[in-house]
């Protein structure tokens, strides 16, 4: 098996991000990861404000994900962030139903290269995010992704991934958000560090 390493997104890792993105022709037409912060994307918006617009937020430490490599080469990752960072979500009605307080983090989007599908990169992705939540004082953490058991959904259309990678690092159903969506949570425990890391 392939030995991943993930990094986070920031300016030292933007061109590997982008380089991802281009191969995939701005991902989901042009989103450039953009449709969960503030600006979203539509149909006023084109993919190069999309690009550009990311990468202000990136190298200003406003969008998080951590990035998985093979090598040199970026071949996923997992977007996180605070609420404000990413206020927008899908089924947003039925999440309003029932919240209460916001949580901390929430995780919005996967994307793997499409050579890497089926290989595991997703759940890598997801465990750097929470590593380096916790490593930025961890919290309660949210996310929304999809039940698959029992029937057959392409890996490209899995933007928020499984329940079941979910439940397999620590996620717990908390209530559903439509026919096979969940909302999901977790408290991430902050990083302790030793001396040493000090």
């Amino acid at each position: 098996m392939t030995d991943f390493v993930v990094k986070p997104l920031d300016a030292t890792t933007w061109l590997d991000f982008a380089r991802l993105v281009e191969k995939h022709n701005g991902v989901w037409g042009g989103c450039w990861c953009m449709a969960f912060h503030a600006e979203g994307v539509g149909r006023t918006k084109t993919a190069a404000q999309n690009r550009a617009e990311k990468e202000v937020r990136v190298r200003e430490g406003r969008a998080h994900a951590a990035l998985v490599y093979d090598g040199s080469a970026c071949v996923g990752w997992c977007q996180f962030g605070p609420t404000d960072e990413l206020p927008r979500i899908k089924r947003r009605r039925a999440y309003r139903e029932g919240v209460g307080e916001l949580p901390d983090w929430r995780i919005t989007c996967f994307f793997v290269d499409k050579e890497y599908r089926g290989r595991g990169v997703a759940s890598v992705a997801l465990e750097g995010a929470l590593r380096e939540i916790a490593r930025r004082g961890g919290g309660s953490v949210e996310s929304f992704p999809e039940a698959v058991e029992g029937r057959a959904v392409s890996g490209s259309f899995l933007h928020n991934a499984t329940v079941l990678m979910f439940e397999r690092h620590g996620f717990e159903r908390t209530r559903p958000l439509g026919k096979h969506h969940w909302l999901m949570t977790k408290v991430v425990r902050k990083a302790s560090t030793s001396p040493a890391e000090a």
